[in-house]
């Protein structure tokens, strides 16, 4: 077992036994890793293995079970996030989407960095769902899913009124339509804006506007990206499309 002092993210919890608890933590330098907490209700450390918390932890890893959790330093609260059941059940649902995504105790630190300013964004107050769309798009190589949103996928040209097919899992230009007549006939804006969340930096990422009925297209058409190319089905993403559905009265 190992002492190691590292940046973390709480991606649950969940209990363990009476009062114990098992946190899993997504740590820059070590992956995801599952943490046994003694008598957590009664620990120093209660209050920061909530999930979506942040903080620099001393951590005893051991890479044949649980590891352990021995302190812990300043630690960030996303109180933005948490005082809003829409921004906290997309944040939920970017979480379980990524730990889905990678193997535990595998070392991530691009994908670690990635998670915490997506979080850091939706907690300063940019578009959620749009983030949230970036976050899909982006993981989607993490599936082991490698699209092409940039160039049709028989002469490469670009800058044109793009469509999918999933025949050949690429873009069709005007050109080539004709080779898939079961193409997916989309507005040609979303492939352009899904191959802007392929490659945005979000460093550079200042303001969000998409208009409500080209978000609706959006997320009609990754929800089927998913549906054929991951089969994920996480209970984090069914509350927040039936939240949409309800969600209008609670805004209100």
């Amino acid at each position: 077992m190992k002492t190691k002092e590292t940046s973390g993210i709480i991606l649950y919890n969940r209990n363990f036994r009476e009062d114990d608890k098992l946190v899993k933590i997504f740590t820059e330098t070590d992956g995801k890793r599952m943490f046994f907490v003694k008598h957590a209700r009664k620990s120093q450390l209660n209050s920061v293995i909530q999930p979506l918390t942040v903080a620099d932890f001393i951590l005893k890893i051991n890479d044949d079970g649980l590891s352990y959790i021995e302190d812990y330093k300043e630690v960030k609260l996303y109180q933005h996030i948490n005082e809003d059941l829409f921004k906290l059940s997309y944040a939920t649902y970017i979480v379980s989407l990524m730990d889905a995504a990678i193997t535990d105790n595998v070392a991530d630190p691009h994908l670690f960095a990635f998670l915490k300013k997506t979080l850091d964004l939706i907690n300063d107050g940019l578009d959620y769902v749009i983030l949230t769309n970036i976050s899909e798009i982006q993981i989607l190589d993490r599936f082991g899913v490698q699209l092409n949103f940039h160039e049709c996928a028989f002469c490469h040209r670009v800058g044109l009124p793009f469509d999918f097919s999933y025949k050949y899992s690429g873009l069709l230009c005007p050109d080539h339509y004709i080779r898939d007549d079961h193409r997916s006939h989309l507005d040609p804006n979303i492939p352009y804006l899904l191959n802007q969340f392929q490659s945005i930096q979000f460093d550079d990422l200042k303001t969000i506007s998409i208009k409500p009925e080209m978000k609706e297209k959006i997320r009609l058409f990754i929800d089927d990206l998913y549906d054929n190319y991951v089969g994920l089905h996480l209970k984090s993403k069914k509350f927040i499309d039936d939240l949409e559905n309800w969600g209008d009265v609670m805004r209100k």
